[in-house]
């Protein structure tokens, strides 16, 4: 489903509102304090008596994604002035300003049999213009949501300046039972937890799920066999097969390269553990380091030039990067305490890793070259970060302590703020968000 844009909605300064500056609105995401900017978000007007409560749903859905940014605070409708029953009716700009809205966002939609459709328009209140000729979206009401979500993308990118997220699937590990006998499958979700998909069965451990570039394939870990092994899976088929033959040996932590033509992984012979690298086509390997350290957990940059791995051949566990053929790594983590489960960001601007230290794990980041590490979260156990597309949000898991203990989703801004649970039916963990849906 594709999404044409026609309009040019200006970025946003923070953290207080330009209503000296002339010309349209503009919010600065900067590592300061950010005022949310106050947007109202009316139902969608039915058009067709089919169309029912579809506006409701729709809105609801995109104020939820905008509202959980941290970015936007929704108006509530019981402090609406004046509604809208139009579509194609003038915006009250005054009654919306009483009211404080810096943003309106105005739809309606329209439902033929199990097609649905959409338009929808933004307005800068302060000024009083529609930002922009207007957005149309189509598709089965079996992706309503999608629609809302391509919706929320063309919201945020528009007001931020940067890419949406909202439009995309994350990969996990859903987990239920006693944490002693813990059962865990593959499952696959909306960024939000909505529409969760098994992939597999819970019969065996599975472990580290990742996403292919692209978001139709999956690399995990499965100990059916009694060992690990990588299994790569059609998430559209949901058909799978084992990426590899090694024989009396252990493979784990795989991931693609960007092209998806690659994958990494570590691979333990006898009492040493190294990064390989093999071609998906051919299964030809290759040995990218020979140390007797344990080294594991690799990811590569945007570019698939480099390599970010974690490794304990300096005596305590720490980040480093390699060229993607192998070569001399150097080493990037100096701060005190352990480092793991480096990831690379789409933007290629940071990495974000997995920190133990004082007897408590951090979801942090760090410059590509080490410098400016800031960490995130911290509690009894966090790990496993992964980016959403456009490098602005992390998700990771966040296990609590004790016998009854359970391992949940959670996501946090890049700057440590907003920081929330993600929904899901079960437990989770071992997140790998995948990219922007077509």
């Amino acid at each position: 489903m594709m999404v044409r844009v026609l309009c040019l909605i200006l970025m946003c300064l923070a953290p207080a509102w330009a209503a000296a500056q002339s010309g349209p609105l503009r919010i600065e995401i900067t590592e300061g304090v950010i005022e949310p900017l106050p947007v109202a978000i009316p139902d969608l007007v039915p058009e067709g008596g089919e169309a029912g409560d579809w506006g409701q749903r729709i809105a609801r859905v995109v104020a939820e994604d905008l509202a959980g940014t941290g970015l936007f605070r929704e108006i509530p409708s019981s402090a609406f002035i004046s509604q809208i029953s139009d579509f194609a009716a003038p915006v009250q700009y005054a009654d919306w300003k009483a009211i404080n809205a810096q943003a309106l966002v105005a739809g309606a939609v329209s439902v033929n049999g199990n097609q649905i459709n959409v338009k929808f328009r933004l307005y800068d209140v302060f000024s009083g213009a529609e930002l922009g000729d207007g957005l149309q979206l189509a598709g089965t009401t079996d992706a309503w949501r999608r629609i809302a979500h391509k919706m929320a993308d063309v919201v945020y990118s528009r007001i931020t300046g940067e890419t949406g997220y909202f439009d995309s699937r994350v990969v996990f590990v859903s987990e239920t039972g006693p944490k002693a006998e813990r059962r865990k499958r593959l499952a696959i979700m909306d960024y939000d937890g909505a529409n969760v998909q098994y992939l597999t069965g819970s019969e065996s451990i599975v472990l580290a799920p990742r996403f292919s570039s692209t978001g139709d394939r999956v690399l995990y870990t499965s100990y059916e066999t009694g060992f690990p092994r990588i299994y790569v899976l059609d998430v559209g088929s949901v058909q799978r097969r084992v990426l590899e033959s090694q024989q009396g040996t252990m493979s784990f932590a795989p991931r693609f390269a960007p092209n998806g033509q690659t994958v990494v992984y570590s691979l333990t012979q006898g009492a040493n553990t190294d990064i390989w690298a093999m071609d998906v086509a051919s299964g030809k390997s290759q040995r990218l380091t020979s140390t007797p350290a344990i080294e594991t957990a690799p990811s590569f940059s945007p570019n698939g030039d480099q390599i970010v791995f974690e490794s304990d051949r300096s005596g305590t566990q720490q980040l480093y990067v390699m060229p993607a053929g192998g070569g001399e790594a150097r080493r990037i983590s100096f701060g005190e305490g352990r480092y793991g489960t480096p990831v690379w960001s789409p933007r290629g601007d940071l990495i974000a890793f997995t920190k133990q230290s004082k007897g408590r794990f951090h979801i942090g980041v760090m410059r590509t070259d080490g410098s400016e590490e800031r960490l995130l979260t911290a509690s009894f156990l966090d790990e496993g970060p992964t980016w959403a597309p456009n490098g602005r949000v992390i998700m990771f898991s966040r296990e609590t302590q004790g016998a009854a203990g359970r391992s949940t989703l959670y996501s946090v801004d890049i700057t440590g703020r907003n920081l929330r649970p993600v929904r899901t039916p079960d437990g989770g963990s071992d997140p790998s968000w995948g990219p922007l849906q077509n």
